[in-house]
């Protein structure tokens, strides 16, 4: 069994979903499978929009009808005319649907995670209605099953977390059975056990065929995309950048947390547990490899897996003589974040205990700014710690792999690169496991120091 996970950015025209039929099809005939479907491309950011309008008492009409255009027009431009009534009807009591919650929001004002969750659910649920429709037209024998149904969370809306073991049994419930046709499946949608909607928040579709997959042992994860794989460095900056064949799944993460485009880290917890092959594949080009991420990857000739960056970070300095040898100053500012919702991607600390310097989205900066102030008011006040400086539009740049492990004079040569090309580095981080060198830089220095590290350690296409 094989576990199909479209990604939303390939689901945007006719030609693209016959491409997508053409893929099932040509999988069905080996094995069994399920597929995985997100809200089609756009869909999502029309759905937020009129949310948000709606809350607003502003018009919001235009983005609905935007989504009611956007999947009638393909049922029309796929669906032969006779057979266009059994998807349309569907579809309609859908969206008549979500412009009856919609206008509930217009009337109440509320525009809550918990509203956004069920609004967004139409969207996803709108395109599976849609596609599982198309590929019954093809001869696939496409069967809905409501994500809501199988995997359970917290009351957490817009990034619930999953009850892994409750949805483990449900989804096997549902789904080990033999004759059940090809499972559709809505990605990142979910059910709390108060009922409500929630949503597994960012990849969630990655996520939900992670789930399958464990629960179900499938042999692969499949995620079609219109990427031709993971590269060794954004082709945006490294013109010389090149498809990595294959990673580990410890490399993987690494590179998917610092804005490599793959799957979320937390995503792929499922799979790796349970041992679980993905191939990254692009749905123009469904003859060529891509790149799998498995437990134990091919031999690599290089010191380096690839480089990664994270534009749009902040970094923030807490610095001040009072911190030395004062216990609990550490808890205190990462309990202060944690209460405010702040995710720190990256700590440097001063082994002299003088300074802590954090690294958080620069979205998150401001929220920041204010937890760390309220909790460290006493000490700001007395002059034990100075006043914060807080550092914006600055790039996270991580060079990642397993070859590094063990190996003598990998951070000599990146910083050495970087230092030639005139990188100033603002701040270095290194795990234990040898395996992630991170530095922080400013925006203007990420082609250059993306460029000289690539040059350095990536030389030649494999």
């Amino acid at each position: 069994m094989k576990i199909l996970n479209f990604s939303s950015t390939i689901l945007k025209n006719g030609p693209a979903l016959q491409g997508v039929a053409e893929i099932i099809a040509c999988s069905e005939q080996s094995e069994r499978n399920v597929a995985v479907f997100p809200a089609l491309n756009g869909v999502e950011d029309y759905l937020i929009r009129a949310t948000k309008l709606a809350a607003a008492a502003e018009d919001y009409p235009a983005q609905l009808q935007s989504v009611k255009d956007l999947h009638l027009g393909l049922v029309q431009e796929l669906i032969p005319a006779r057979e266009q009534a059994g998807i349309i009807t569907p579809l309609q009591i859908m969206i008549n649907d979500l412009e009856d919650v919609l206008k509930g929001v217009q009337l109440l004002r509320e525009y809550t995670r918990r509203t956004l969750d069920l609004v967004l659910s139409f969207g996803v649920q709108m395109s599976c209605s849609l596609v599982a429709g198309y590929l019954q037209v093809c001869g696939l024998p496409a069967v809905i099953l409501d994500a809501r149904r199988i995997i359970r969370t917290n009351d957490y809306h817009g990034n619930a977390v999953v009850s892994r073991e409750v949805t483990s049994k449900l989804i096997s419930a549902h789904l080990n059975k033999e004759n059940n046709g090809l499972p559709v499946i809505g990605g990142g949608l979910a059910c709390a056990e108060s009922g409500a909607t929630t949503s597994l928040g960012k990849n969630g579709a990655d996520y939900t065929a992670s789930l399958l997959a464990e629960a179900l042992n499938a042999g692969c994860i499949e995620i079609w995309t219109d990427e031709d794989g993971v590269m060794s460095a954004d082709l945006a900056y490294v013109k010389e950048a090149f498809i990595i064949p294959e990673l580990n799944y410890q490399e993987a993460m690494e590179l998917a947390y610092f804005g490599a485009k793959i799957l979320h880290p937390r995503t792929m917890i499922p799979a790796v547990e349970g041992n679980i092959p993905i191939q990254i594949c692009n749905v123009n080009k469904p003859g060529e490899r891509g790149t799998l991420i498995s437990s134990r990857a091919a031999d690599w000739p290089y010191d380096i897996r690839g480089i990664a960056s994270f534009s749009g970070a902040a970094l923030v300095n807490i610095e001040g003589g009072g911190m030395i040898g004062i216990p609990g100053i550490a808890a205190r500012v990462f309990s202060a974040l944690a209460g405010a919702e702040v995710n720190i991607m990256m700590i440097s600390q001063a082994s002299s205990e003088h300074s802590i310097c954090l690294v958080f989205s620069q979205d998150e900066a401001d929220r920041a700014l204010r937890a760390l102030t309220g909790e460290l008011d006493p000490e700001l006040k007395n002059g034990s710690i100075r006043k914060f400086e807080m550092l914006k539009d600055l790039v996270v740049g991580a060079v990642i792999g397993e070859n590094m492990r063990g190996t003598p004079g990998i951070s000599g040569k990146v910083f050495s690169s970087l230092g030639r090309a005139g990188v100033n580095v603002l701040a270095i981080a290194q795990g234990s496991s040898e395996r992630n060198i991170s530095f922080v830089i400013g925006k203007r220095d990420q082609a250059a120091a993306l460029k000289t590290i690539h040059n350095t350690f990536l030389t030649g296409e494999l």
